[in-house]
């Protein structure tokens, strides 16, 4: 379709999606034009919602997951906004289109036992880069932020009076998250040896490169983690969202209430921290068919 063009170098320059979302959203636009084409009985580059329908019809039985799917309908209705405000149509096809229902996934999560042995009894080193990632590894597991929100950690952002640290979160949403003085103190530990390894223009970042002395890119966050993570459990996913995960799900089961969760992992609404719940029900589960004398 003609104003295809025009509508990725909107969502470019104009939305400033990044550009992961600007190359998927150009994709899936080109995959459902591609199968307009292909079939004589629809006009290749008109919008109709019955030929949306067919075509989410074709994805599911081609295998495309549900979750797939619902994204590329989700760019469709993007798309379709687009077109209405821009006045080329006065209906909009994709508003009435269903999407398929998901299955939802339990977020994985490490035991607090394993954790403990993780942090209790792992040699990470006396090194500098040694201290830098058992602080990793704590500040995940200790406050449950997210990967972008650690490696963006400033050394003015930890409060001695609290103690705490100022994260800046989604939607440069800022939030102060409580520490216990143990951890603290790891951090002012961390702090004393940062200084020898600090250059004039690496800026003021917490968790920084030992060659460079620049703040860490993600990529290098996530082989540390997975690194660590390795060593106390199998599970197929080992990333900072599993540590994210692991806080919020273990806090949960040492009954911290739902709505402060929230606040501490940063969330817009409490639905997003529901999904935690689940893990403790199964966790309610399987000690009831372990305790119950007929389970």
């Amino acid at each position: 379709m003609k104003h295809c063009g025009d509508f990725i170098e909107y969502i470019r320059n104009i939305k400033h999606y990044s550009s992961h979302t600007v190359i998927s959203y150009k994709n899936d636009l080109d995959q459902f034009f591609s199968f307009c084409a292909e079939d004589k009985k629809y006009d290749k580059d008109a919008l109709d919602r019955r030929q949306i329908r067919k075509w989410i019809i074709h994805l599911m039985e081609d295998g495309i997951s549900a979750r797939s799917v619902n994204r590329k309908i989700s760019t469709l209705k993007t798309f379709c906004k687009y077109l209405l405000k821009e006045g080329v149509i006065i209906v909009n096809p994709a508003s009435m289109v269903i999407k398929p229902k998901t299955e939802k996934k339990l977020p994985g999560f490490v035991s607090d036992k394993k954790m403990d042995q993780l942090i209790d009894e792992t040699d990470f080193g006396d090194d500098f880069a040694g201290l830098r990632n058992q602080l990793i590894i704590e500040t995940f597991y200790n406050t449950g932020i997210r990967l972008s929100e650690l490696i963006n950690i400033k050394t003015d952002d930890v409060y001695a009076d609290g103690p705490s640290i100022k994260v800046l979160g989604k939607r440069n949403k800022e939030r102060i998250i409580p520490v216990t003085p143990v951890f603290y103190e790891i951090i002012m530990n961390y702090l004393k040896v940062r200084q020898e390894y600090v250059k004039p223009d690496s800026g003021n970042f917490l968790f920084i490169n030992v060659n460079s002395g620049k703040k860490l890119y993600p990529r290098m966050v996530y082989r540390i983690v997975n690194r660590y993570l390795s060593m106390v459990t199998t599970a197929e996913k080992k990333s900072p969202h599993v540590l994210r995960h692991s806080f919020a799900t273990n806090i949960l089961n040492k009954g911290a209430d739902l709505n402060a969760i929230k606040e501490l992992l940063g969330h817009s609404n409490l639905s997003a921290t529901q999904v935690y719940t689940h893990n403790t029900f199964e966790k309610l589960k399987s000690i009831y068919k372990q305790a119950h004398p007929r389970a």
